[in-house]
């Protein structure tokens, strides 16, 4: 059998990390040494108990053995393989997980949290944070839950304006250009929160009635709104008009 780790460009971080996990999957229950990880995918020994250690704080359930064999041992009784995620599907996770505060799974939610924080390159971890403070669920849905455009979801992940056909309450069509600020769930459905420029004021864009989104060139203005619907420095959302 070839061997997958035979010839490689050096790991990034989270790749490595996947494949150390992997390693002891394979071997469990068997110990692997520090030395041999290393070896194996060509690191310092240093930088594979770094990983090891990023890996026991996050709960993946990793225990060394101290005894005459020694070495790094998975308990594969408690763990499922790991997936190998895109980037934005590992975001779209770590954001649906962050809005389970409060809910019945909160425990189990802030444990796969943390597994799937250690795996994520950090400029990831930070598009999720962001993104995770601009999404808001007002109140319960009153009939099926609307979705999100993927060229709005692609706007806030890029910080770039969105040119979009809206639809108003009167039937009446304008094409806009806006700046997307956050995502507010309310009865009707998801809106978009983002500063209108043909109004020069903050307004909340029903998705149902948006139509032909498409990604801008130009970054966003920044502006810091509080979507806290109950926050000091909320705005006043008045349904585009």
């Amino acid at each position: 059998m070839s061997d997958p780790f035979g010839s490689f460009l050096p790991m990034n971080r989270t790749d490595r990390q996947f494949a150390l996990v992997e390693e002891l999957r394979v071997a469990a229950p068997e110990p692997r040494a520090a030395r041999w990880l290393a070896d194996r995918l060509n690191v310092s020994i240093r930088t594979i108990e770094r990983d090891l250690a990023a890996l026991q704080q996050s709960g993946i359930p990793v225990y060394g053995d101290r005894g005459r064999r020694g070495g790094y041992v998975l308990d594969k009784d408690r763990t499922l393989p790991m997936l190998n995620m895109t980037t934005e599907e590992a975001m779209a996770v770590s954001v649906a997980l962050r809005e389970l505060r409060g809910e019945p799974f909160e425990t189990a939610a802030r444990s796969a949290l943390a597994k799937l924080i250690s795996v994520m390159p950090e400029g990831d971890l930070e598009r999720a944070d962001q993104l995770v403070d601009r999404v808001r669920r007002v109140s319960a849905p009153l009939g099926p839950r609307s979705t999100v455009p993927r060229p709005i979801q692609r706007a806030l992940e890029t910080g770039h304006v969105l040119h979009i056909n809206y639809r108003d309450g009167n039937d009446h069509n304008t094409r806009r250009t806006v700046e997307p600020m956050g995502l507010l769930h309310g009865p009707r459905g998801w809106y978009l929160l983002a500063w209108c420029r043909l109004r020069d004021a903050p307004r909340g864009f029903l998705l149902d009635r948006v139509h032909n989104a498409e990604v801008g060139e130009e970054s966003v203005v920044d502006r810091s709104v509080d979507l806290n619907p109950a926050g000091p420095g909320a705005p006043t959302l008045r349904v585009a008009g």
